[in-house]
């Protein structure tokens, strides 16, 4: 059996796509930087129907982590079937007042590992012609956001990718998913500093719904999901908009005085 890898699995939706790809009866392979989050992880996915967990303690923004980390993997023996690109993060502020050095391992998260991981995983789904793929995008990726400049870039780059990957793979048996949510209730907010962001509360959604929304649209094999109606239509209505005048919306729901 094929095994279900999921990177930033400790928390947020890493944690939520564990508790039901156990429930579906996956393997798991849960890649995080806290290995005792992810011991209690993988305690609770296997009470949930996972009969085999593997973790892997790993910071995937360090240079080379993501090659070092499928090496451990296939030396584990795991044949990973099933990806899910989740690890990621967004700083929130003025560019010219972020640290670079933060800024560029947001990058390497959030587009280098997923590259990485993808590319290194993916010629042995085809070689078996079955595979699931699903990097975790957003529906930042669908307008510039001013004052998170660079995590909106970063999904944009998801997206892209993701979708010309799914093309590329379409008759191989192989699924690639961008799913998009919207505002989502977990640990992102606190580390990217949002909380105070001029998001209504009932724009949120919660990990459980968007993973579970996450998984369907993979098994239906659709290219993109954005979560919910009203970012569906928010993201539909950026093609529309002026590219200007939707960074100047997205602006002013993000800007950090």
């Amino acid at each position: 059996m094929t095994t279900a890898l999921i990177t930033g699995a400790s928390s947020g939706l890493g944690e939520e796509f564990a508790y039901q790809l156990a429930r579906e009866r996956h393997d798991l392979a849960l890649v995080a930087r806290r290995k005792d989050r992810l011991e209690q992880v993988a305690a609770k996915a296997r009470q949930l129907g996972a009969a085999n967990v593997s973790i892997f303690a790993s910071d995937l923004s360090a240079p080379g982590a993501a090659a070092a980390l499928h090496s451990e993997v296939t030396k584990a023996g795991l044949e990973i079937g099933y990806l899910v690109n989740n690890a990621g993060f967004g700083t929130h502020g003025a560019f010219v007042e972020l640290p670079i050095d933060r800024e560029l391992e947001e990058i390497n998260l959030n587009v280098s590992a997923l590259v990485t991981l993808t590319r290194l995983f993916v010629p042995a789904m085809v070689t078996r012609r079955s595979g699931t793929i699903i990097n975790v995008a957003s529906t930042a990726a669908f307008q510039a956001v001013p004052w998170m400049a660079t995590y909106a870039a970063t999904k944009a780059f998801v997206l892209s990718f993701s979708e010309a990957l799914a093309r590329e793979l379409k008759d191989t048996g192989v699924t690639v998913l961008a799913l998009c949510p919207g505002p989502t209730r977990t640990e992102f907010q606190s580390v990217a500093d949002t909380d105070s962001a001029g998001v209504p509360n009932f724009a949120y959604m919660d990990a459980a719904t968007v993973v579970a929304q996450g998984i369907e649209s993979a098994r239906r094999r659709k290219a993109v999901r954005i979560n919910g109606i009203t970012n569906f239509l928010i993201a539909q209505s950026t093609r529309l908009a002026p590219r200007a005048l939707a960074a100047m919306i997205a602006g002013a729901m993000f800007r950090k005085e």
